[in-house]
């Protein structure tokens, strides 16, 4: 509930920067900013709205995700079934991915029409209670709809980063037709900086979330911390010996919605990123 509160509120602060951009830009360009936001909004709706409808097929084929069978992993599908009942959800559809690595996702615009997959990587490298573990919390993503609330703060972000394009071309190709000056400026600078830094808090806020709901699932919060520094402890070493060999480390457009964001960095990077640190999350599991 509290991580629900912390969205609704972090959605409120995106919608208070994309009315602070569009009276901006139209302060600066001399048009009502009413319009100004309602033509940002139309676009990022119809984009929004076809990576929503779409997004599952375009994930599962842009990783190479091959859907299992039941006779492939009975014993696999028959833990996401249990799983499943425990979270009052039907059973998703189960896929894998060919990666060393360990991770998993969960995609799809409704429970009726979800997936989860795992990688290679997981099943090789996780006991049965951990794979348990990292299940629930992908269960939690398709339960509390995470995949719809990310789409709501990408149409609110892409509507203000769109502002701020306009902004920022209109001064540099065109004249100003209104008032502003050196603060217009500065402000459709950083605006969208702080609309990414928002967004990014709310995928933070909703991978606790699952975390939190998914040891509800599975009824074991120790098995997901392993499973988490495990993930992160093999990933870093797979990561270090791609680099060293020149290999490609995957694909960072959908790193958000896997357990583990293998493009993490430190410092600054921090605050773009889309998951809370590995460190923070294990505590509060153990915590619980």
């Amino acid at each position: 509930m509290k991580q629900g509160i912390k969205t609704i509120f972090l959605l409120l602060v995106l919608t208070v920067i994309l009315l602070g951009a569009g009276f901006l830009v139209g302060l600066w360009l001399g048009i009502p900013p009413s319009i100004a936001i309602s033509g940002a909004f139309v676009l990022a709706m119809l984009l929004n709205f076809t990576v929503y409808w779409k997004s599952h097929e375009w994930v599962l084929k842009l990783h190479g995700a091959e859907i299992l069978d039941e006779e492939d992993k009975p014993e696999l599908h028959r833990m996401l079934g249990k799983l499943a009942e425990n979270a009052g959800l039907p059973k998703p559809r189960l896929a894998v991915v060919e990666d060393e690595r360990p991770n998993a996702f969960a995609t799809g615009r409704n429970p009726e029409n979800s997936v989860v997959a795992v990688t290679t990587g997981l099943l090789d490298n996780m006991k049965e209670d951990e794979i348990e573990g990292i299940m629930g919390h992908e269960l939690a993503h398709i339960k509390n709809r995470d995949m719809l609330v990310n789409t709501m703060a990408a149409m609110i972000a892409g509507s203000i980063a769109y502002l701020g394009m306009m902004g920022r071309f209109s001064m540099l190709f065109g004249r100003r037709r209104g008032k502003g000056g050196v603060l217009a400026i500065i402000a459709l600078i950083m605006l969208p900086i702080a609309a990414a830094i928002v967004r990014m808090s709310i995928s933070r806020s909703r991978e606790y979330g699952a975390d939190e709901e998914g040891v509800e699932i599975s009824g074991n919060p120790a098995a997901l911390a392993n499973a988490l520094e495990r993930i992160q402890e093999i990933t870093e070493k797979e990561s270090k010996s791609k680099r060293r060999r020149g290999s490609k480390e995957g694909n960072p457009a959908t790193s958000h919605m896997y357990i583990y964001n293998q493009f993490s960095g430190g410092g600054i990077a921090k605050l773009f990123s889309t998951h809370p640190p590995v460190e923070e999350r294990v505590k509060r599991l153990r915590d619980m």
